[in-house]
């Protein structure tokens, strides 16, 4: 009898529990949204693949043992900024969805920031890379999550200025994130001694570049800076082998490139390939663990830097929550500056005022095919870049949230 009591007590106590840790959200429930592009170019390095580091996040987080529950929501934003703003919209106002999350491509992403500053709630951005969020359209319900192009501008660029690749020409992908990607790597390149003999603009999936190819091999210039991801980097560099651009003497210099996109490439022709991530799954024993949960959840595929930051981020996001007690977005994002981040694919790290995360970045290089021993082992490292000078300084960004 006594037995049954303790039960009952406990039992009650775990109700009591839950309905506690409920009521201090909004109605009851933590919504999360996934927005990337679900279907088209980017769907490898986001895709529902980032569902898929959500959910584990709120796994490890133990939210169902903490009495919070919690949803995951997604769609595809087809790349465009209407698309985006029309779907966070209609996720904020009728289905209730505490906080935005991933939306690679800056263009939607700039546009999705204002909505969710309009509306009060929280965008956790890992997957667009414009340095703009954290610059002059910094937002104090916007936290910029994994890199940008200024990182990835002051990584690879000045590795390369550095080796010898003193003259560039860019292929830049003709939308926002592009346009910030070649401007952040054009000043690079000229403070560091380099010139910039010139750029073209490509539209977004293009599938045919011979053109934009042939420009910049008659150019001469030493590199050809490609300001593009996803397909469009597949793309380019795949053409750039059949125009036989590397075996004439000029090198392609990735400034964004992810691990699905070596996989698309094959080492043979992504071999040589030097670029900037903030993570990469074979670093350590607690990123080995996580990504080999994380591929037996999505058939075999390892995980990028993407599907890192989204877990990190939601991880962190769920931690500001239950401190601060309320799913208030403009008050979860303060929590989520005021408390250091600290998980076990980036470790201990903080979010700066401007909304930036601020970790180590990598410079990398792809491996020969011979130099790789085992599944998705394409990288090989060449430089840690600290934390404290893989960002733009603080102060430089014109954010109005700076003081």
């Amino acid at each position: 009898m006594f037995a049954i009591r303790k039960l009952t007590a406990a039992a009650v106590a775990l109700a009591l529990a839950a309905t506690a840790a409920q009521a201090q959200v909004s109605d009851g429930v933590v919504k999360i949204g996934v927005l990337n592009d679900m279907s088209s170019l980017y769907a490898d390095i986001g895709g529902p693949g980032s569902v898929i580091a959500a959910r584990m996040a709120v796994e490890d987080f133990g939210a169902a043992k903490k009495g919070m529950k919690v949803e995951i929501v997604s769609a595809d934003h087809q790349n465009k900024p209407d698309v985006g703003s029309q779907i966070a919209r209609q996720w904020i106002d009728v289905d209730k969805v505490d906080v935005i999350i991933d939306v690679p491509n800056s263009g939607v992403a700039l546009a999705v920031s204002q909505v969710v500053r309009d509306k009060g709630k929280a965008f956790l951005n890992t997957g667009a890379a414009s340095s703009d969020l954290t610059g002059k359209a910094c937002s104090p319900n916007t936290i910029h999550w994994l890199y940008d192009t200024w990182m990835l501008a002051h990584g690879t660029g000045s590795a390369v200025v550095k080796t010898g690749g003193k003259s560039w020409f860019f292929i830049t992908a003709d939308y926002a994130f592009g346009h910030a990607l070649e401007r952040d790597t054009a000043e690079v390149v000229t403070h560091s001694g380099g010139k910039v003999l010139g750029a073209v603009r490509a539209p977004l999936n293009t599938q045919d570049f011979s053109s934009f190819l042939l420009q910049a091999q008659s150019s001469k210039a030493q590199v050809i800076g490609l300001a593009n991801a996803g397909g469009d980097t597949i793309n380019s560099i795949k053409q750039a082998a059949e125009f036989g651009i590397v075996k004439g003497g000029q090198s392609l210099a990735g400034l964004l490139v992810f691990l699905s996109d070596v996989h698309g490439l094959g080492l043979d022709k992504a071999q040589g390939l030097v670029f900037t991530e903030t993570w990469y799954w074979d670093m350590n024993d607690a990123s080995r663990a996580w990504a080999k949960r994380y591929a037996a959840a999505n058939g075999g595929k390892y995980p990028t830097m993407d599907h890192a930051g989204v877990y990190s981020a939601v991880l962190h996001y769920l931690k500001a929550v239950e401190a601060a007690k309320t799913d208030d977005g403009t008050k979860v994002i303060a929590k989520m500056k005021e408390m250091p981040t600290d998980d076990p694919l980036f470790g201990k790290g903080r979010v700066r005022q401007d909304g930036r995360k601020i970790h180590p970045a990598y410079l990398f290089e792809v491996k020969k095919p011979s130099e790789s021993k085992y599944p998705y082992d394409y990288y090989k490292l060449r430089a840690t870049i600290p934390a404290d000078q893989a960002f733009r300084p603080e102060k430089d960004g014109g954010c109005s949230l700076v003081k």
